[in-house]
């Protein structure tokens, strides 16, 4: 996650109904397979690889963000979790970009650029926010410089010389929910500075939310029609 929105939610991140869920529907893509070693790219506070060190499916994650100030490295669960401002060949069987290549002018040359550090056989599971039309402040706060539809992630995916193994969208069901939120809010915020629209949430909420996308996860590999966010993953072949 990015670290503006750690400073967000603090610890609160892990009962978060948008993260808690996003971790689950990731664990769902990689079918239960577990992963020696995890890079995870672009990481920020490292949620995404905690989760999977901590629920076993990994056994060691690096996580490489150039946000950090030194590198370091620490434990989760037992497990060791690296924290790098940058990285060269790592012997990892799992690539992880979290919403992270909506943040770079060439997604394709990130995207490249990864796939030369890591060895045959790897999996990359990427993340993107879905839908310009979606665009809101919360995009500028981010400094995000798109977002995507499926095919347009897809064929990013495809010109970094990875092979597609499965994709689709997220969040879909909430979707009728918030886009007349953010339709109000463009009209309501012009000019405006831009800000997060991450908050917490009341427990009940929280809850209620956390179930409807909960219901929605057997159906993430078939949803191509529409979502909040843009799942893919591939592998280097």
């Amino acid at each position: 996650m990015d670290l503006k929105e750690k400073d967000i939610l603090g610890e609160g991140i892990k009962q978060h109904w948008y993260y808690s869920s996003k971790a689950r529907a990731m664990v769902r893509l990689l079918a239960g397979t577990a992963s020696k070693r995890v890079l995870d790219v672009g990481a920020g506070s490292g949620f995404f690889s905690k989760f999977l060190l901590a629920n076993k499916i990994a056994e060691e994650a690096w996580c490489v963000d150039t946000s950090y100030d030194a590198d370091y490295d620490d434990t989760e669960s037992e497990a060791a979790i690296h924290y790098r401002r940058s990285v060269d060949i790592v012997d990892a069987d799992l690539v992880l970009l979290m919403d992270v290549i909506e943040h770079v002018d060439d997604d394709v040359a990130l995207l490249k650029e990864y796939f030369h550090k890591v060895k045959h056989g790897s999996r990359f599971l990427i993340t993107v926010p879905a839908f310009n039309f979606l665009w809101s402040s919360h995009d500028d706060f981010l400094e995000h410089k798109r977002r995507y539809s499926l095919k347009q992630l897809e064929s990013v995916v495809r010109n970094a010389d990875l092979n597609i193994i499965q994709g689709g969208y997220f969040f879909g069901v909430i979707l009728p929910i918030v886009l007349p939120c953010r339709l109000l809010l463009k009209t309501n915020k012009i000019g405006k500075p831009a800000q997060s629209q991450l908050t917490r949430h009341h427990p009940a909420t929280n809850k209620i939310l956390k179930i409807l996308c909960n219901a929605e996860l057997p159906f993430l590999s078939y949803n191509r029609v529409a979502g909040l966010t843009v799942f893919c993953l591939a592998e280097k072949a």
